[in-house]
This record gives structure tokens, C-alpha cells and sequence, in this order.
């Protein structure tokens, strides 16, 4: 994590902002809290955010709304969603809505950065078996193009689509094993490493997402097939023309 790294806080508790601002201004990181959506549009228009930390109850538009608002803009700034409420029905509706990770109130600071820190090494690095010497820009696919440095979807009229850290990962890991059953834990292992917080639906719930970003239907599947009992499976055949294709 690059120590220059601006971490923007969206949280309506003044006290919360205040102390998780000056923890984060100690480990060395830039941070900039801002009380609700307006404000936190405000901030993005003019200056760049690394991570959001992003509280679920907000004042006006809530967090979910925002993190979906972003993940359907051009801006892949990863997001960690904050929230009072701990059950798994939250989890999972945050990370259906684009959200990179999830951490519940009452929270420690530490644990809250070690969970920025994890984001952001996910978020730019792909796991080592995943990097190729020289990687291709553009892999094509079915009606679409991944650019591997924008990190963005191309559909065949030019419509760019944006992807989370998660999906962007994920995404690649079937590209780079097409035609191959995937199983969840190897999907886990390939996509977050040893930093994975694993949840039984995590893995589906991308690949949901992944599948609506796709226009996939999961009756009939172009290109993301489930297979009973083992996994995931990228049935489309895929074309790395090279970089600058």
C-alpha cells in the first residue's frame, strides 16, 4: 500500500469521522471524511479517492445507493461499506450492490486498516499464477473486450462497463481458465489469496454479479455455466490478441 494512498470516510457520525480521519493521518495514509452522499460527490468531482469507507445509514441517499451509483459510473474506487447492522443478509446485499469488503460496527481502528490495506493489495495486484510476462490489453470474448488497464468491460457497440476489484478479479481468473471447473475455494484461493473473508455465498454472489454484467442468463449461460456440486465453469472461448490490440 503506497503511503500516499487518500482513503475518503462517508460516515454521518462526526465522532466516527474524527477518529478514524486522524488514525489513518498516523499510519501515513491521506484521509478526507465527508458526512453524506452530496458531500462525498462533491469530493470525487474534484479530487481522486484510493478506497471509500462507506457507511450503509446515511442521511439523504444511503450507502447502498451510493455504492450502486458508483459501481454503474466509469469509477472503480474500491469500497468498504460500514455498518451497524451485522447480520449476513446486509453482507451480502452490500457486496451484491459492488462492494469490495464489509466490516460491522462496533469496529477497531486496526482492523479497519488492516481491511484497507487488504482491499488495496487486491484491488492492484492479480495473484502471482495470474500474471503473464507480458499481458495482454484487450481479451476478447463472446461480444465483449476486457481492457486489462482501465480494468473495464467493452460490449461490441463500444458501451464501456465498469468493474469492482472483486469482479475484475474474478473475471480474469475464468479468462485465464477457460473451459476449466473452477471450484469455489480455488475461485476464493485465486481471486483473494490468504486474506480471503470467506462466507459460503461470496463466490456465487459474484458471479451473479458478474453474470449481470454480462447480460448472462443463468437458465441458459453464454459464458459463466454452474456445475452441480463442484463449481464454475467459463464455457466461451477466449481470444489474448496482445498488448496494444
Amino acid at each position: 500500500m503506497d503511503g500516499t494512498d487518500h482513503i475518503l470516510i462517508v460516515d454521518d457520525d462526526a465522532d466516527i469521522r474524527e477518529l478514524l480521519t486522524q488514525y489513518l493521518r498516523k499510519q501515513g495514509l491521506q484521509a478526507t471524511a465527508v458526512a453524506d452522499g452530496r458531500q462525498m460527490r462533491a469530493f470525487l468531482a474534484s479530487q481522486r479517492a484510493d478506497l471509500i469507507v462507506l457507511d450503509l445509514m446515511l442521511p439523504g441517499t444511503d450507502g447502498l445507493t451510493l455504492c450502486r451509483d458508483l459501481r454503474a459510473s466509469a469509477q472503480p474506487v474500491p469500497i468498504l461499506m460500514l455498518t451497524a447492522r451485522g447480520d449476513e443478509a446486509d453482507r451480502i446485499l452490500g457486496l451484491e450492490m459492488g462492494a469490495d469488503d464489509y466490516l460491522a460496527k462496533p469496529f477497531a481502528a486496526r482492523e479497519l486498516l488492516a481491511r484497507i490495506r487488504a482491499v488495496l493489495r487486491r484491488t492492484r495486484m492479480l495473484p502471482p499464477n495470474l500474471r503473464a510476462a507480458e499481458p495482454a490489453r484487450h481479451i476478447a470474448f463472446g461480444d465483449w473486450k476486457l481492457d486489462t488497464t482501465g480494468r473495464h468491460l467493452t460490449d461490441a457497440a463500444g458501451t464501456q462497463v465498469a468493474l469492482s476489484g472483486a469482479e475484475y478479479r474474478l473475471l480474469r481468473v475464468f479468462l485465464e481458465h477457460p473451459q476449466r471447473v473452477l471450484t469455489r475455494d480455488q475461485l476464493l484461493n485465486l481471486t483473494q489469496g490468504r486474506e480471503a473473508d470467506i462466507f459460503d455465498r461470496s463466490i456465487d454472489l459474484l458471479v451473479s454479479r458478474l453474470r449481470q454484467r454480462l447480460g448472462d442468463d443463468a437458465r441458459e449461460p453464454r459464458y459463466l455455466k454452474t456445475m452441480r456440486n463442484e463449481g464454475y465453469v467459463f464455457c466461451e472461448a477466449v481470444n489474448s490478441p496482445g498488448p496494444g490490440s
